[in-house]
């Protein structure tokens, strides 16, 4: 899940941003809703069209300081609210009618080199990786959650093949010393039969428990429901994507609520009903070989957008039945 990667503050670029760009037609105006605001890429792309406003959201404090830069020069124009985007609900619009919502779900360089963020297997000290707004930290999975709760979250969530071996491990290491950063990075080391990898080994495991700290099932299950909701006819949804779970949860919530669906192959097609939305792309969105050249972090992205066919804020999706497997793993935070 690394996105909008950047070598310089100053010409920091999300990825796919003319894509983005292209499908929410900022040139008409309008207010945008950025819901992973992050550097601020999406956002001041935006604002270079001189008839948009910008909603803001951003669960990492650290975000704060881009914001209020950004705020001198729209002051009128620009809201930022310290947020997860799951509390899209939550926004004052007064009635606004949103053009588009849109969701960066990747993360950026200066959050990966971020050492009290902890979100790095390179990084020293203790296992944080929260980034923002959370109860509890990697730390208390790693040395509090049951072995099998563990398992749960290396597979499901990181898809680590390994995930039983380095549980065990894991359980068992930590009876002798609390597990920091360095600690955890050695026992997947030392728990992978294969030792050759075009990735680093504990890229997995790290993924599965950053998903897993920051809840990021339901905040993207809740964020895509939200953004519907609020959105009024011909509004669009927006999302970028960087790893296989995230998109299998997008592509599914679009598909859902894109598509008739009957009861049976047998009785005849249902002609008459309007789905809520409607794809812009029948197939994601994936960067250019230039964009990959000048950004390699940027090969796994996948965007994916729909636009709203009629206003209503009652959604039925089984998005939640489909995936209730990964939000009650999430729930073994409930133990923490």
């Amino acid at each position: 899940m690394i996105a909008t990667i950047i070598s310089e503050r100053k010409k920091h670029n999300p990825v796919l941003l003319n894509e983005v760009t292209s499908i929410i037609s900022p040139q008409y105006g309008g207010t945008f809703i950025d819901c992973t605001f992050g550097q601020g890429g999406y956002t001041r792309k935006i604002l270079d069209f001189e008839k948009t406003n910008v909603i803001a959201l951003d669960r990492d404090e650290d975000s704060i300081k881009i914001a209020n830069n950004i705020k001198k020069g729209f002051k009128n124009r620009f809201i930022f609210e310290n947020k997860k985007f799951s509390e899209l609900h939550k926004l004052s619009l007064n009635n606004k009618d949103i053009k588009a919502i849109i969701f960066d779900l990747g993360f950026s360089l200066d959050q990966i080199k971020n050492q009290d963020k902890g979100l790095s297997f390179s990084s020293k000290g203790e296992l944080n990786m929260r980034l923002g707004l959370n109860s509890f930290s990697a730390k208390d999975a790693i040395n509090k959650l049951e072995q099998k709760q563990l398992e749960d979250i290396l597979k499901f969530f990181g898809e680590e093949k390994e995930y039983k071996r380095i549980s065990y491990n894991i359980v068992h290491e930590r009876k002798k010393k609390e597990i920091d950063t360095s600690g955890l990075v050695r026992i997947i080391e030392s728990s992978k039969r294969k030792k050759n990898y075009r990735v680093h080994c504990a890229t997995k495991t790290f993924q599965a428990l950053r998903i897993f700290v920051n809840k990021e099932i339901s905040e993207l299950i809740n964020g895509l429901v939200n953004a519907t909701k609020i959105l009024k006819k011909n509004g669009k949804i927006v999302v970028v994507s960087f790893h296989s779970l995230e998109d299998k949860i997008v592509k599914y919530f679009f598909k859902n609520l894109s598509e008739n669906k009957n009861s049976s192959r047998y009785v005849p097609k249902i002609n008459d009903k309007i789905n809520l939305l409607k794809l812009i792309n029948k197939k994601p969105v994936i960067p250019s070989e230039a964009e990959i050249k000048k950004n390699p972090s940027s090969r796994s992205a996948k965007l994916r957008s729909a636009i709203k066919q009629y206003d209503t804020a009652k959604i039925e999706t089984d998005i939640y039945e489909k995936f209730e497997n990964l939000l009650e793993i999430e729930n073994y935070s409930k133990k923490l």
